[in-house]
């Protein structure tokens, strides 16, 4: 698997550093290309933000639907709609061979990813169309336009069917949490019900299954390993922890979003300042979420298959773990005060950060210079200089925010960097033949 990776990251590199301009090292600020002005030609940034934006909307997102199926979703339209106008790469889903390549492929990707998402989010129908509409009016009217448009409806129907039935709008029984020490529990303070309990069993985009590399289960309650990681979570991640430093206390508040939200951010910088085409730009997109869903149904199945209690939980009811080592803290309280609603193990932030730091390093290398703004802490921004510092921290910021177990965190990181890989490996693969001309 490693020398396929291997093999495959030199591919990508080569195919794209044969496009002029294409630039080895990312600079955080580029006067010579402003942001703005690189968006506004690149529909791939465009959409992504638009999606963002919906996302980000109080009420928008269905709380049942995990919004990396979105994203994925989304995603996996453009590139295959222009995939089909220009051909280097192995479709994803939708094969179209007869599709003339003198069409449009902006405006194949601007209808592909406006019928998605109206599909998707119906109550924004009149901003998407109005958004699509600015779009086309760029793009010189007659044949070319035509069938980029036709190429982009018809993607953006075989994409939605094809995820119609995929398991995500399964309705379960809720949750019932388990009356023995270790096992899930909702937790203080506002005792969430357990969500995205059917995601395991939603058909994945690219793995064969939500199990394809589920964990070893985590360790014993009586453990040394579980023991190192209950106290130094319960130390460092209390409320009002005197072992937290300044640094690590903001960086637990500031991942504490939606981290999928910024990973696709970290990807937008990246792209511009790498200067990627449009062709480049939907084929990484791609990649990078539909590995990131893969990731999300991947560790949703092994939290409610192992069903590890949250270290508030463990914490508190220590008393009942059969560990001298553990000390019990009835009024302990993490940084960030609620905690997420789903079992502990493995860690959601790590293997998304993981998968998409692996996805980004793999196709444009890891040195880049970056700052990410916080979704969660207005105002606030963090500088890094490579995809693999910024996806360990946000990784380790769950232990800082009381949400994690160090073991928590390093067994997510694995399985979002297995995902990622198998990913890479298995899906839009560069053409290696003429098989689809």
């Amino acid at each position: 698997m490693l020398k396929r990776i291997f093999t495959l990251a030199c591919l990508y590199a080569g195919f794209w550093s044969s496009v002029p301009g294409f630039a080895s090292v990312i600079a955080a600020d580029n006067d010579d290309h402003p942001a703005s002005a690189a968006a506004s030609a690149n529909p791939v940034i465009e959409w992504n933000r638009t999606l963002l934006v919906i996302v980000r909307t109080p009420g928008a997102q269905q709380p049942t639907i995990h919004s990396t199926r979105s994203f994925a979703m989304l995603h996996a339209a453009i590139f295959d709609a222009v995939n089909n106008i220009d051909r280097d790469f192995e479709p994803y889903a939708v094969r179209h061979p007869h599709v003339s390549r003198r069409a449009s492929a902006h405006a194949a990707a601007d209808q592909a990813a406006h019928d998605v998402l109206v599909a998707l989010y119906p109550a924004f129908t009149t901003t998407l169309d109005s958004e699509l509409q600015q779009d086309l009016a760029q793009i010189p009217n007659g044949r070319d336009k035509g069938d980029g448009i036709e190429e982009g409806q018809d993607v953006a129907a075989a994409i939605l069917a094809l995820r119609s039935n995929d398991g995500s709008a399964a309705v379960l029984p809720p949750f019932a949490p388990k009356n023995q020490p270790g096992s899930y529990q909702l937790t203080p303070p506002n005792f969430a019900p357990a969500d995205f309990i059917q995601w395991p069993n939603v058909t994945p985009f690219a793995l064969a299954r939500a199990n394809e590399f589920r964990p070893a289960p985590p360790p014993q309650l009586t453990s040394d390993e579980y023991t190192l990681s209950f106290n130094e979570v319960k130390s460092l991640g209390l409320i009002s922890s005197a072992t937290r430093t300044a640094d690590q206390t903001q960086i637990g508040q500031f991942w504490n979003g939606n981290i999928q939200d910024f990973w696709n951010e970290i990807a937008q910088t990246a792209v511009l300042a790498h200067h990627l085409n449009l062709e480049q730009s939907a084929h990484l997109f791609a990649l990078l979420n539909i590995s990131l869903a893969d990731t999300a149904i991947a560790f949703f199945d092994a939290k409610y298959t192992y069903d590890l209690w949250r270290p508030v939980t463990a914490i508190q009811m220590a008393a009942t773990d059969n560990n001298p080592e553990t000390e019990p803290d009835p009024a302990w309280i993490p940084l960030t005060t609620k905690t997420a609603p789903d079992p502990s193990y493995p860690g959601a932030h790590s293997a998304i950060s993981a998968a998409a730091a692996e996805v980004l390093r793999l196709s444009l290398g890891d040195p880049i210079t970056f700052d990410v703004t916080s979704e969660s802490v207005a105002g606030t921004s963090r500088h890094f200089t490579s995809f693999s510092e910024a996806g360990e921290e946000a990784g380790l910021s769950r232990i800082y925010a009381g949400q994690h177990f160090r073991f928590d965190h390093l067994v997510g990181k694995r399985l979002g960097q297995q995902v990622a890989r198998s990913v890479l490996s298995s899906v839009l693969q560069p053409k290696r033949d003429h098989e689809f001309d």
